[in-house]
């Protein structure tokens, strides 16, 4: 891996491990591969998967699809055919148990050099509240806040895909501040 590739920033997607949300993570997805970003996700199935499956099939991207994973005992459905890089971990926990000392979520979020929100259940919006506590750039990408459930409040919510798009290059603007190029 040249070191080009290796300075990258990550986009770490966060999302529903059951429910794909197709057209939201797909379009999500597809977008993030054009730019020079690895995608990061929890490797699993749902959201992760369809974000990092539309990510791998982008012809000439420069980013990897990197899945850190649930553990320490193998779980069907991880890593996602699409995961490039498997972080395995030995942290068990998701879910409603997603923000506590015993999850990856701390490693996906602290990882991530912004992070966007898909819908999901109790483990996105641990992972929400883990990159509010970390001070990690977020936006959530949803219609409205309940598709996520218990979204805490003052999370910038964006129905609209440009807004999100925007938030991103933002975000990724200050990574060129530290010797990494982004579009902006």
């Amino acid at each position: 891996m040249s070191e080009e590739v290796r300075r990258l920033p990550i986009v770490g997607v966060m999302g529903s491990g059951t429910d794909p949300h197709e057209e939201r993570a797909r379009l999500l997805g597809s977008w993030l591969a054009t730019l020079p970003v690895h995608l990061l996700t929890g490797g699993g199935g749902g959201v992760m998967s369809s974000v990092s499956r539309a990510f791998f099939e982008v012809r000439l991207r420069q980013g990897l699809v990197i899945g850190v994973l649930p553990g320490p005992a193998p779980r069907e459905g991880y890593p996602n055919p699409w995961v490039e890089i498997a972080i395995r971990t030995h942290l068990p926990y998701s879910g409603e148990r997603g923000g506590g000392p015993e999850s990856r979520n701390s490693i996906n979020v602290l990882s991530a050099n912004v992070v966007v929100a898909l819908p999901g259940s109790h483990g996105t919006a641990s992972e929400v509240r883990l990159a509010l506590a970390y001070g990690r750039p977020l936006v959530a990408y949803l219609d409205r806040p309940e598709q996520i459930a218990g979204l805490p409040a003052g999370v910038r919510v964006e129905p609209d895909f440009d807004a999100v798009q925007r938030f991103v290059l933002d975000q990724l603007g200050t990574a060129s501040q530290n010797g990494v190029s982004v579009p902006g």
